[in-house]
């Protein structure tokens, strides 16, 4: 009896090639489909600028442009408004403190000095006659009580007199009586002169304060009113250069009126404007360098200015030491602002992307160069120059860095 053996089921070689070829298409076919569903974006590579992704070391610092100023700057308000009668200085002219530069006219200024002085000499005589009535008063009084006194000094010895004789009985009770009652009513007088006189004398003293509080409180408007007088001189509040004048001869000028600026020429500062990206990183006392001819100056951050406008804030800086022989107001410097220390790092070059991207993604061209892909990164610090890369990216890497605002919502660029 013949024993039929069962063939054993198994792969064969064919079939191995059969399995590779099915995962090959089916690659393929993953990879068109993934492609497919990518928006893609179509552009020439010689439009657009691709930078490496380096190491090296990160220089924390930017470069910003400023301006020379004056240390210092004065400006010119009218203290006192007129019709410019005089002008003696001219813009950019050289002034001490003091220097008069124009000269103003106010004839309502005038009027009112010759009223107060009309009125002041009136309160003076007021004063001189009022004094010259008392002084009168006094004396009047003064001789008043030194009747009195005397009648009284005299009536008492006599009532004293008269008192022995009575008791004595050398003079009737009646002559007695009489020479008490004088001498009483003497006292009586005396004490009421007295105080006549007192009185007297204090209406005196009061009303003469009151008068010369008077009086001095009109001396004192006067020399306010000469003092608006000489402010119509408008003079040089420091030495230094006018910067500019805002007045003509014949022109009305308004009290408070601002006319022109006194530029400290002592020394000079730096005005410069930084993007508000560095807002939180720049604080006084940074460092920074200027160079010019091929000489390095050293300058400080003075100050940092809160206000932000289109996008960027002020800051003065001030020169350490040294400063360029030929520098003046007006010139442009380009300035090395340090921000901190520097430290190993992945590079990438600045460019247009961060405008569109915030930093937050950027487009990596493939290992073939005909594609870039997007991909999220984080970058940290930046300088004039380079970003530093924190996470997404790898040395050698190729990065778009040109600007992105054509690109749409792509997320895959076709490179041509």
């Amino acid at each position: 009896m013949d024993i039929q053996l069962e063939k054993k089921k198994g792969l064969k070689l064919k079939h191995y090639g059969y399995i590779a070829l099915g995962l090959l298409l089916l690659f393929v076919g993953y990879k068109l489909i993934f492609a497919s569903s990518m928006s893609t974006f179509r552009t020439e590579k010689e439009r657009l600028s691709i930078s490496a992704v380096t190491d090296g070391k990160f220089d924390d610092y930017i470069t910003i442009n400023g301006n020379v100023a004056p240390i210092a700057t004065i400006y010119m308000d009218a203290y006192e408004g007129g019709r410019v009668s005089e002008k003696l200085i001219e813009e950019g002219s050289m002034v001490k403190k003091g220097d008069i530069i124009l000269k103003l006219e106010n004839m309502a200024l005038y009027e009112q000095i010759l009223a107060s002085e009309s009125n002041l000499a009136l309160k003076q005589n007021d004063l001189r006659s009022t004094k010259l009535t008392f002084d009168s008063r006094q004396v009047e009084g003064r001789k008043s009580l030194a009747t009195a006194q005397y009648d009284a000094q005299r009536l008492k010895r006599a009532y004293e007199q008269n008192q022995e004789l009575y008791k004595e009985e050398l003079i009737s009770k009646e002559t007695f009586l009489k020479s008490k009652e004088d001498y009483q009513l003497a006292e009586k007088q005396l004490e009421i002169v007295k105080l006549q006189t007192e009185q007297d004398d204090e209406l005196r003293e009061t009303s003469l304060k009151g008068l010369d509080t008077d009086l001095e409180r009109m001396q004192k408007t006067l020399s306010m009113v000469y003092e608006r007088l000489d402010h119509l001189n408008v003079r040089a509040p420091a030495d230094g250069q006018l910067g500019f004048l805002d007045a003509e001869i014949g022109q009305n000028i308004s009290q408070g009126q601002r006319i022109g600026q006194i530029n400290v020429l002592t020394d000079f500062k730096i005005e410069a404007d930084i993007d508000e990206h560095y807002i939180d990183r720049v604080k006084r006392d940074l460092s920074a360098t200027l160079e010019r001819n091929g000489n390095e100056f050293k300058l400080r951050l003075r100050k940092v200015y809160p206000e932000v406008r289109n996008g960027r804030f002020r800051v003065d800086l001030v020169f350490v030491d040294e400063r360029p022989e030929t520098i003046r107001a007006g010139q442009s410097y380009n300035i090395r602002l340090q921000l901190g220390a520097s430290n190993d790092a992945l590079l990438l070059p600045k460019g247009g992307f961060f405008q569109s991207t915030g930093g937050q993604w950027v487009f990596v061209v493939g290992p073939d160069g005909n594609e870039a892909i997007r991909r999220n990164v984080r970058l940290g610090k930046q300088n004039s120059r380079y970003y530093e890369v924190l996470e997404g990216l790898q040395p050698g890497e190729q990065v778009i860095t040109s600007n992105y605002d054509s690109f749409g919502d792509a997320e895959r660029i076709v490179l041509k």
